[in-house]
């Protein structure tokens, strides 16, 4: 197990060293076509496009995909119609009446119009601060909105376009904290909840540390579901995706197929998981060989080779392609939401008697561990992909 967190921590290091030269190639990427690209674009390099911070800050989990020729002014990754597809989700009828609430750090002063655009492309309702389904708050819940910060507003529009993609008929709150320490974020998340939103999706996250507990109470609110981004960097933990009072996100590569639903399905490469080291087990997780609470619950797409479509301008030409975690907490905030069953719901406890609405997610693999259900793909549970992906709102 050792020798396998050092391996973790020291991949973490390496994509923390990248991330800050931006440009640097991810040659497990490079000069790969993407799985739903148009033709001849290939991928020049996975970007992370928040650096790696300290132990009491978090980082973004957005992964940008660079190509090797100037990209089209069109989207050129998954759509929302794709990921409906995917996971048999009825978006068009569902979700009114719910609020899915967006947790990040700083601001993006384009986040409004950016959005307007992304849900005008793909024919998606309008959801303005005009027509009341869009509201942008700051941490105390007023307009003295935080400073601009061009990573995390690209993790903005992300995550907005993922909450619309999967529910259109959801009214959205963005809640921006002052900066990326987790007492602030923490502080949006509880500005959230009074706020009453129903969905709460954070896909930021920092390693697991000594004394993270005192932070677990911004994410224990019964009633409220909390999603959270398990992590980029492979096999480890990440808070506050450990907390045992939020749905753990893992990632999945997903490719269209020709036979059965339509879509194939395995673990990402990338994806975080594992046995969390200082977060007890929570009731309704029945695994053996982990002590404590086990890293993910359910999953979904998450890798940047099967990216999706996002639009962007705060310091970016426009359409964008973005894989990673942050791509898979919203998804599920989504589904939540069209399910409409939040306040019913105890923590992450809802999926794990529901498990005939998940796809099992059965191989693929994020690193090497001692238990290797904690990082390989299996029939039932495992740790990168936990109980499955959505099929349906059945399982949530």
């Amino acid at each position: 197990m050792k020798g396998s967190v050092f391996k973790w921590r020291f991949a973490l290091l390496v994509m923390s060293i990248l991330s800050v030269a931006v440009v640097a190639p991810t040659t497990a990427f490079a000069d790969k076509v993407t799985a739903h690209s148009r033709p001849g674009l290939r991928i020049s390099r996975i970007v992370q496009v928040c650096p790696t911070t300290g132990k009491l800050q978090a980082h973004c989990l957005a992964l940008r995909v660079n190509f090797l020729q100037p990209v089209p002014h069109i989207p050129a990754g998954y759509t929302p119609s794709d990921l409906q597809s995917a996971y048999n989700l009825p978006s068009t009828s569902a979700g009114r009446g719910q609020t899915i609430a967006i947790v990040d750090a700083f601001d993006d002063p384009h986040a409004e119009s950016d959005l307007g655009i992304y849900r005008s492309q793909f024919g998606l309702p309008a959801c303005t601060t005009t027509n009341g389904c869009f509201r942008k708050v700051d941490q105390r819940g007023g307009t003295k909105y935080p400073a601009g910060n061009a990573d995390w507003a690209q993790e903005i529009s992300l995550d907005l376009d993922m909450a619309s993609a999967i529910c259109p008929n959801c009214h959205i709150l963005l809640v921006e904290a002052d900066d990326d320490s987790y007492n602030n974020l923490g502080a949006a998340v509880n500005q959230a909840v009074k706020l009453n939103a129903d969905e709460i999706s954070n896909s930021y996250g920092g390693v697991e540390f000594k004394g993270e507990k005192s932070y677990a109470s911004f994410y224990d609110h019964p009633g409220h579901v909390i999603t959270a981004s398990s992590g980029d960097s492979g096999y480890g933990t990440m808070v506050p995706a450990a907390f045992n009072t939020v749905t753990s996100v893992g990632g999945t590569t997903l490719s269209r197929a020709n036979a059965g639903r339509g879509w194939s399905e395995t673990v990402w490469s990338g994806t975080g998981s594992g046995c969390s080291g200082f977060v007890s087990k929570p009731s309704w997780q029945t695994d053996k060989r982990c002590a404590n609470r086990t890293l993910n619950d359910v999953s979904a797409d998450a890798d940047p080779t099967t990216g999706v479509s996002v639009y962007d301008t705060y310091s970016q030409p426009g359409w964008l392609v973005f894989g990673g975690t942050s791509v898979s907490a919203p998804i599920i905030a989504g589904v939540y939401a069209l399910s409409g069953n939040a306040s019913r719901v105890l923590y992450g406890s809802y999926p794990y008697n529901h498990t005939a609405g998940l796809y099992d997610i059965t191989s693929g693999s994020n690193g090497t561990c001692d238990n290797s259900y904690l990082c390989m793909g299996e029939v039932g549970y495992n740790g990168p992909a936990g109980l499955g992906t959505p099929n349906g709102i059945g399982a949530f």
